[in-house]
């Protein structure tokens, strides 16, 4: 005896808890745990620049600037974006979204870019 058809409503079911049979490719899975041990790198780094980021208004008239307040919060946010961009890019990359899985992967590059040229018109 079989167990019923249901209308098709186990497909969905059926393919999730089935193996796709497609192979890993062992290059891109190193380089994975490669960029997942630079974005932690990354995040001792900000956890450090996130402990002096409030020096940021030590100058007089600083509280009031606003790119002193993006600069304190992209500074201040920069090690959860660096330990959040490997976690999406693992889920992304199990999921076979490669390419979302890189861009996600590089989120850290582009918030650290982004972090500097703000810190920049900051005054010291």
């Amino acid at each position: 005896m079989t167990a019923p058809d249901c209308g098709g409503r186990l497909e969905p079911m059926k393919v999730a808890l089935k193996p796709a049979g497609k192979s890993i490719d062992r290059r891109q899975l190193a380089l994975m745990v490669l960029a997942t041990g630079a974005c932690l790198a990354f995040a001792g780094v900000g956890a450090i620049l996130a402990i002096f980021t409030p020096l940021v208004f030590d100058r007089a008239g600083n509280v009031l600037n606003p790119i002193a307040w993006l600069g304190f919060g992209f500074a201040a946010l920069f090690w959860v974006v660096c330990l959040l961009a490997p976690l999406a890019g693992w889920i992304l990359w199990r999921k076979g979204q490669t390419s979302l899985a890189w861009a996600a992967m590089a989120a850290p590059l582009a918030w650290g870019a982004l972090t500097l040229t703000l810190l920049q018109f900051v005054p010291a």
